[in-house]
């Protein structure tokens, strides 16, 4: 008794539970290379939007050309430099009202700093709860898999008169 035991022919015979087991971990898995590739381009974006924009800032400029320039430039608003122009817009906007204590104008721009990174973070941490939860459960659902296939042979091994280890 000869039988194909080529991946399709495997795959095409397996039970229903098998089949949706290997198409879940099928979609697990592209769904966590297109997450990982994506926040690899978004990190490579952010890297070079943020070590172009310090080699401006670190270049002694004046902080209000710098302005200028990364407000005309809102698709570089990204990392160091997003973070910059809400600073400095928060520096403009208190220190247009009279009479403002230095140390209120610090702390307003701090606060509005502090702000930026955390939405920089934000989009930097997004979507990594998912691939954790995929790459946590995983192997579970592939042992399931495995474990049903398993049973599904030693059932098919019970029904014949002589169980070899061909079988």
């Amino acid at each position: 008794m000869t039988t194909n035991m080529s991946f399709l022919n495997l795959i095409l015979n397996a039970s229903f539970v098998v089949q949706l087991v290997m198409f879940s971990l099928l979609v697990a898995s592209v769904a966590s290379w297109s997450i990982i590739f994506t926040k690899q381009k978004l990190i490579k974006k952010i890297k070079a939007a943020s070590d172009s924009f310090e080699s401006n800032f670190w270049a002694g400029g004046d902080l209000t050309a710098l302005y200028q320039t990364s407000n005309k430039n809102n698709d570089n608003d990204l990392g160091m430099a997003a973070i910059f122009r809400s600073g400095f817009q928060a520096f403009n906007r208190i220190s247009t009202k009279p009479s403002v204590a230095k140390d209120k104008v610090v702390e307003e721009c701090s606060r509005a700093m502090r702000v930026a990174q955390m939405r920089e973070v934000d989009k930097l941490e997004q979507s990594l709860a998912t691939l954790a939860s995929i790459g946590s459960i995983s192997p579970y659902v592939g042992l399931f898999g495995t474990v049903i296939g398993i049973m599904n042979s030693f059932r098919a091994l019970a029904g014949v008169q002589s169980a070899t280890l061909a079988m």
